[in-house]
């Protein structure tokens, strides 16, 4: 007795629409965030005032300095760059990004704005408590104000115009610091997100989503994936710290930066500080590191930077100033994924999968050695196309996982280096979708030999359901985590 085709066929897609349901009701609901329509401050910006991108005249010759400085739980290796003439200098802190970066990244601009009157200092970013799984940003910030106060005891140094410069995730960090101590007299803010990392990547992710023209499952895949991540640092919210924060602040934005939710960001700013106490400026084709295609600094970003820094207490009447920043969609939260799409259970599920496929080969394995694998006991004529598609059946859930991961970091790489085009996504959605209807199908098809040898009359031996039980519920658990991430969604 056998089951016939067309009745798999007709389970399998039975099964295939039951996991697109379940995916579809399983919360959290999909990512969609609403256009954004920009408040009317943001429609029509004036120009910016000629003499803010006007070079310094003064230029000084620079001494250069490197010293180890301790700060908490580490040592960082600092470098000093100094003007060498009449002071006292303003001078100023760079804080970095997110990564592990060092000091060099800082160079041709700490050179530049030293030639021209501000002393300023690069440190390397600490080891010790900062990983990519997790990110204090009141430690980083204590590490900004000791430099502060290192500069702040330095002869030549204005230590009333001593101030942190904070780039990307330096502007979640600046001002924690700014907010803890008056010693910082300014602060400045360059492609700083200003809502939550979480809201700020899930808005990146979908801008190059869109410009990809990444199916909406694609979305919906990484979006979950990222509600499940359970790093703390991503739901952090900057407001209290802006709102403590009572220095001059210089914000600075690139139209050109694809990562950053400039309306919103700059919005953010603008409800914490008082309007007489913050300059926001956009230049046109800046990227996010102020750089135009990752190449020469735009013209007026340096210029801006000494001029507002060297002016100050005196700050320009003009607050939001320069290109028009365009913002489509709504820096959304990610909702946080329930306990069955985070990542502790996912990895439980991977565990359980990979015991279940290991299970197998093992016991066989152990049965054999033991002289035990006679041909009444495996029943010869039955077993061996059963174990075939046992291994197929593990090698196809490899290869699926492996497909998921690569895709991801596919899509992440075009999104970081905005490169990449449709065909490569529409691609590599269409290989992770064919691979898990395929393994329903292999589901499918070994479930029904199963059930036709035992009707037959098969009598298993132990090992063989341990066999069966840990491929077939190892791959039924890769399934549903499949449907919960939309690998068989409707529409496509």
């Amino acid at each position: 007795m056998t089951v016939g085709r067309g009745t798999l066929t007709i389970l399998a897609g039975a099964l295939v629409a039951l996991l697109a349901v379940i995916g579809y009701l399983l919360p959290p609901p999909t990512f969609d965030p609403p256009p954004l329509e920009p408040p009317a401050a943001f429609r029509d910006l004036p120009a910016q005032p000629v003499g803010e991108t006007r070079p310094p005249a003064a230029t000084y010759p620079v001494q250069t300095e490197t010293i180890t400085v301790p700060v908490r739980g580490d040592n960082l290796i600092t470098t000093i760059r100094t003007p060498q003439g009449p002071g006292p200098f303003p001078a100023m802190v760079f804080v970095q990004g997110s990564g592990s970066g060092d000091r060099g990244e800082f160079t041709s601009q700490a050179e530049w704005l030293a030639q021209h009157g501000i002393v300023t200092v690069a440190y390397d970013k600490r080891v010790n408590g900062y990983s990519f799984r997790s990110r204090d940003f009141s430690l980083l910030a204590d590490d900004a104000v000791t430099m502060i106060k290192l500069l702040r005891q330095r002869p030549g140094v204005d230590p009333l115009r001593t101030g942190l410069w904070g780039v990307s995730e330096g502007g979640w960090v600046a001002p924690i610091a700014a907010s803890m101590t008056p010693d910082i007299a300014y602060t400045v803010l360059v492609s700083s997100p200003n809502v939550s990392p979480m809201r700020q990547v899930a808005w990146a992710l979908n801008e190059q989503l869109l410009r990809l023209h990444a199916p909406n499952g694609v979305r919906d895949l990484l979006t979950r994936a990222m509600g499940g991540v359970g790093f703390n640092f991503l739901r952090y919210d900057s407001a209290p710290a802006l709102h403590g924060m009572r220095q001059p602040t210089l914000a600075l934005y690139g139209t050109g930066d694809p990562s950053i939710p400039f309306v919103e960001s700059t919005q953010t700013l603008i409800d914490a500080k008082p309007s007489n106490n913050y300059t926001i400026r956009f230049f046109a084709g800046a990227d996010h590191a102020m750089r135009r295609h990752g190449g020469p600094f735009v013209p007026d970003y340096l210029p801006t930077l000494a001029n507002w820094i060297t002016g100050l207490p005196t700050q320009s009447p003009v607050k939001i100033a320069g290109a028009k920043p365009v913002q489509r969609f709504e820096a959304s939260d990610v909702p946080a994924a329930p306990w069955y799409g985070g990542s502790t259970f996912l990895g439980l599920t991977l565990t359980l999968a990979a015991f279940g496929y290991v299970a197998a080969p093992v016991t066989e394995m152990f049965v054999r050695l033991r002289g035990r694998d006679f041909p009444h006991q495996t029943n010869a004529r039955v077993w061996p196309p059963i174990r075939r598609r046992l291994r197929r059946m593990i090698w196809a859930n490899l290869a699926l996982l492996a497909s998921v991961l690569a895709f991801i970091m596919l899509i992440v790489l075009f999104s970081v280096n905005q490169a990449g085009a449709w065909p490569a996504v529409q691609s590599g959605w269409l290989v992770v979708r064919v691979l898990a209807v395929v393994i329903l199908a292999q589901v499918v098809g070994c479930t029904g030999e199963v059930l036709v040898a035992l009707r037959d009359g098969w009598q298993t031996t132990r090992w063989q359901r341990v066999a069966l039980s840990g491929v077939l519920g190892g791959t039924a658990l890769m399934l549903i985590t499949a449907a919960y991430y939309g690998l068989f969604g409707i529409p496509w």
